[in-house]
């Protein structure tokens, strides 16, 4: 869906479990094809269990540390966990995905998403097993 000033896009990942999945290029290569030069760009992913995250892109040990950190402050398998219907993963995930992002957005200048130096968009998998996610992109051009 396009008009004037408003394009929209979502799209689809196959997650192969737990872990981040480095999504920065697609939607900076929708920013190029819509030809937005200043705007902003909206991202959100309809998921209870999954999130997207702004994460340092360069060293990959900078995902592995925040993946670690994930799975030592949010284990599976509490006595606690009450809410465990899909699996030992199900009350984590949950758990997971509130305490990071649901949605994100990133002024686009001089046709680039505005991005510091060293992130990258990330949708983060909080599930065991894979999945399909969709993430719906929304871009309003200003110029």
């Amino acid at each position: 869906m396009t008009n004037d000033n408003w394009f929209s896009k979502n799209l689809i990942y196959s997650t192969h479990g737990k872990g981040m999945v480095a999504v920065t290029e697609d939607i900076s290569e929708l920013v190029r094809d819509w030809k937005i030069r200043i705007g902003m760009c909206f991202l959100f992913l309809p998921h209870t269990s999954a999130s997207i995250t702004l994460c340092e892109s360069y060293d990959l040990d900078s995902r592995k540390d925040v993946e670690e950190f994930f799975e030592r402050t949010i284990p599976e398998n509490e006595p606690w966990y009450q809410h465990i219907y899909e699996g030992p993963d199900d009350s984590p995930s949950h758990i997971r995905t509130t305490l990071s992002h649901s949605s994100i957005s990133i002024p686009i200048d001089d046709g680039r998403l505005g991005l510091g130096s060293w992130q990258g968009i990330y949708l983060f998998e909080h599930r065991r097993v894979p999945h399909n996610r969709t993430l719906k992109i929304r871009a309003l051009k200003i110029y």
